[in-house]
């Protein structure tokens, strides 16, 4: 009998109140194969030093669990392309100390918002996301962590609504082993990549392929939308209840390519951890066996 293809990796962004290890704790409850945090507040500029028991702790609960990845999102609040110049210096520090920070907790990648040009226009602000992006890996040179380019929903001045945005910035600054992608289903539907039929979604992955490349893909984040295609308005629905549907789900959970990519959920949330697991189980539901 032909051995069955893996399943893809699902899980969720979890918090860490209480302690990094909580968020393994958090994910473990929920069943998640993988999982998303956050290592310091993500809308302030102002972080917390990394304790050594606090990495310890988080290390050593990290070696006993099955989830893997664990990986970071960085703060909101860095743009690397800002039309402020002092923005931009400090979001240049404060990037550095997010990669910074996940080495020391043996995290693979963070990822990032490419950033919003304002009025300065795509071209400039891609220059300027480049040239700090440089700046950012210059000031980790001992490090291995890996920044992970976000796809965006193009609101206001975004980079990152086109693949062309990602694949720009890999080609200014030829860095494959610091440089990825996380690619966002919210997102890139709202920017205008259609999702929802099958031929569509073909064309749309095969796009992704062909422009920045699959084999820089290293996350994605499966989040339906709240909000009508293509109206670049980044707002998260549960798995099957926004405009996306379950169709446009069940083509990326089952496409093969796609099997090794850590898949986490960054849909609405209470205080438990419920909305998680319905969402876990509805895109489980959608597998083929």
């Amino acid at each position: 009998m032909a051995r069955r293809p893996s399943l893809p990796k699902f899980g969720a962004h979890m918090s860490v109140t209480g302690g990094f290890d909580k968020a393994i704790d958090r994910g473990e409850d929920c069943g998640c194969d993988t999982v998303q945090i956050f290592t310091k507040s993500n809308r302030q500029w102002k972080a917390a030093p990394l304790e050594g028991a606090d990495i310890d702790t988080f290390l050593e609960r990290k070696d006993k669990t099955r989830i893997t990845p664990i990986f970071a999102h960085a703060a909101y609040l860095i743009n690397l392309c800002s039309e402020s110049v002092p923005t931009r210096r400090q979001s240049v520090k404060a990037m550095i100390d997010e990669l910074q920070r996940a080495a020391r907790l043996e995290l693979p990648f963070v990822v990032l918002h490419p950033g919003s040009h304002g009025s300065q226009g795509a071209k400039r602000g891609l220059q300027l996301a480049a040239d700090n992006l440089r700046r950012v890996f210059d000031g980790t040179s001992d490090c291995a962590v890996r920044i992970a380019l976000e796809t965006t929903a193009g609101q206001g001045t975004a980079l990152g609504a086109r693949f062309e945005d990602l694949a720009e910035l890999h080609e200014r600054i030829d860095a494959e082993e610091r440089l990825c992608v996380c690619l966002d289903s919210c997102h890139i539907f709202a920017a205008g990549y259609e999702l929802r039929d099958e031929k569509s979604y073909k064309a749309t992955i095969k796009e992704f392929d062909r422009v920045v490349g699959l084999h820089r893909l290293h996350a994605i984040h499966l989040n339906d939308s709240k909000k009508p295609f293509a109206e670049h308005k980044d707002r998260h629905e549960h798995i099957g209840q926004g405009q996306i549907g379950c169709d446009g789900f069940r083509f990326i959970v089952n496409d093969r390519r796609l099997r090794k990519i850590p898949m986490v959920l960054e849909t609405p949330k209470g205080d438990d951890n419920a909305d998680d697991k319905m969402n876990l189980k509805t895109l489980r539901g959608l597998v083929k066996r």
